[in-house]
Parts: C-alpha cells; sequence; structure tokens
C-alpha cells in the first residue's frame, strides 16, 4: 500500500510544480529542483511529456553558447 501512496504523492506533487510552472509562479531550476531532476534535459523531457513546452529566454540562450564555447562545440 506504501507504494500506492508513494506514487500518489509523486503525482499530487508534478502537478502543483506544473500548475506552479505554467502560471509563471516558478522557474526551470525551481522545477528541476523540487521534482529532483538531475538536468535540465531531464527536465526538458519531462516538460515535453506533459504536455509543457518553455520558451528559452536569451539569456538562457546565451548560457547555452557560453556553456558550448567552454567545452569547445
Amino acid at each position: 500500500m506504501e507504494a500506492a501512496g508513494d506514487a500518489l504523492a509523486k503525482r499530487e506533487l508534478e502537478g502543483f510544480a506544473l500548475r506552479e510552472f505554467r502560471a509563471k509562479r516558478s522557474t526551470q531550476p525551481e522545477l528541476r529542483r523540487l521534482l529532483g531532476f538531475g538536468t535540465r534535459t531531464a527536465l526538458d523531457a519531462f516538460l515535453k511529456e506533459q504536455g509543457v513546452y518553455a520558451d528559452d529566454d536569451h539569456a538562457d540562450l546565451m548560457q547555452d553558447l557560453r556553456n558550448l564555447d567552454r567545452i569547445g562545440r
């Protein structure tokens, strides 16, 4: 019975987190930490599964470019 309770709690947390994100009351990094995703890619996959497509803003894109330059794209 505990596993069913854990699954329900996880779905409730995911639902809450998605509502907050859609309402722009939480950010991607906050959502990632709350849901326990280790990477932004994992969060992006979760969001896509839920039909939520996050808009990358200019700052996110610039950070991605800096990261690519750092690792030697």
